[in-house]
């Protein structure tokens, strides 16, 4: 449910803007009598209506703070339409004292607090074990709950933004900055996305989470040292041409299943996983030696390109169904370093609930022109 599509508040008076009269005699049908509204009721109704309009505009920056703050694009869309109808139900209560910016960004907040309440953080394969090797037992898959999860860039990052600002935000909902997020206590977390990712002066900040601005100070230094020390939020250099080369020949490898070639695209140490399974592998030949025995059942898959987390992934299509069509598979996300990829995940959509939650087809050929 948007929040266009709610209901909009009853009104006081009939349609006509009529109401009835009591009269004490008996006698012909009761009269009716206009009455005008009083103007300060008329008013109240205009400035509702007013921030009913403009509460959706503010959808898809409330969604990039929660999924950086929750790890999951799934509970993020939930929180912001939880978030969405607390607001409107709050209207008349909204006082003005805060922009409607600040205040929608404050409920937006404690949703995704309620939300993580008692959760574990979301992580990925390299988070919970050991490096495993291409001869172990792939094993059960973890529950969903479990995994970080990709979202789509223009789910979260507004269009409206100049260049320098876009490339900011979109570095923010990169896979390894939102994984090295959820290693940060809550209240570090919302600082240091509101200071570093949304630039909000410390005072708004601090008046969003009930503390001071000293307090908000001290939050954002220990959460740079954790991320700092982490080493995952550190940002990548963005070679654009470089890049858009490199994904090519990417596809082209993976696509006519050139393990050879793909090998030659890989850093040394380059790290690959599949979530919802708990394996992850490290090295070229490792990754090589698994497509050559489990992952063969991925040659003659076709790659879709699309924009995920800041940057250009894959929607994987296998040729598993019936007379060899290609369904959906897995999204694969790529971090590339210094003109090689040092990292793939293969996001595995074995509940059929990815590839429609991302707007991905059912089939390659089904893009719309």
């Amino acid at each position: 449910m948007r929040t266009t599509d709610l209901p909009t508040s009853p009104r006081r008076h009939g349609a006509d803007g009529t109401v009835p009269l009591r009269h004490a005699h008996r006698g012909p049908a009761p009269m009716t009598a206009t009455v005008e509204p009083p103007a300060d009721a008329t008013a109240a109704e205009a400035r509702r209506a007013e921030l009913e309009g403009q509460l959706d505009g503010y959808r898809r920056e409330l969604t990039g703070y929660c999924y950086r703050m929750l790890g999951s694009s799934f509970d993020a869309e939930d929180a912001v339409q939880n978030a969405m109808v607390r607001a409107w139900r709050a209207l008349d209560r909204f006082d003005g004292r805060s922009s409607l910016r600040t205040w929608l960004y404050r409920i937006t907040h404690n949703v995704c607090l309620d939300m993580l309440r008692g959760k574990q953080r979301r992580a990925l394969p390299m988070d919970l074990g050991p490096v495993s090797t291409a001869d172990v037992h792939l094993g059960a898959p973890l529950a969903g709950e479990t995994w970080l999860e990709p979202v789509a860039t223009g789910r979260v990052v507004p269009t409206d933004l100049d260049p320098a600002e876009r490339a900011v935000q979109s570095e923010s909902i990169r896979l390894a900055f939102v994984s090295a997020l959820q290693e940060l206590p809550p209240k570090q977390r919302a600082v240091l996305i509101l200071r570093e990712v949304l630039r909000w002066p410390a005072a708004d900040v601090a008046v969003l989470l009930d503390t001071t601005v000293a307090g908000v100070n001290s939050a954002l230094q220990r959460a740079r040292a954790t991320l700092d020390a982490d080493g995952r939020a550190t940002p990548v250099a963005v070679d654009d041409e470089g890049d858009k080369v490199l994904l090519a020949q990417y596809v082209e490898a993976f696509e006519g299943f050139d393990l050879d070639r793909l090998v030659a695209l890989l850093h040394e140490d380059a790290t690959h996983s599949m979530p919802p399974w708990p394996l992850w592998l490290r090295g070229p030949e490792e990754w090589k030696a698994w497509n050559l025995g489990p992952g063969a059942e991925c040659e003659g898959s076709r790659l879709l390109p699309i924009d995920i987390n800041g940057s250009q992934g894959f929607a994987q299509y296998r040729p598993s169904g019936p007379d060899g069509r290609h369904e959906p598979w897995a999204v694969h996300l790529l971090e590339i370093v210094d003109g090689k990829i040092a990292n793939i995940t293969y996001f595995v959509d074995m509940d059929h609930s990815l590839f429609p939650h991302l707007g991905l087809p059912d089939h390659p050929d089904d893009v719309a022109a």
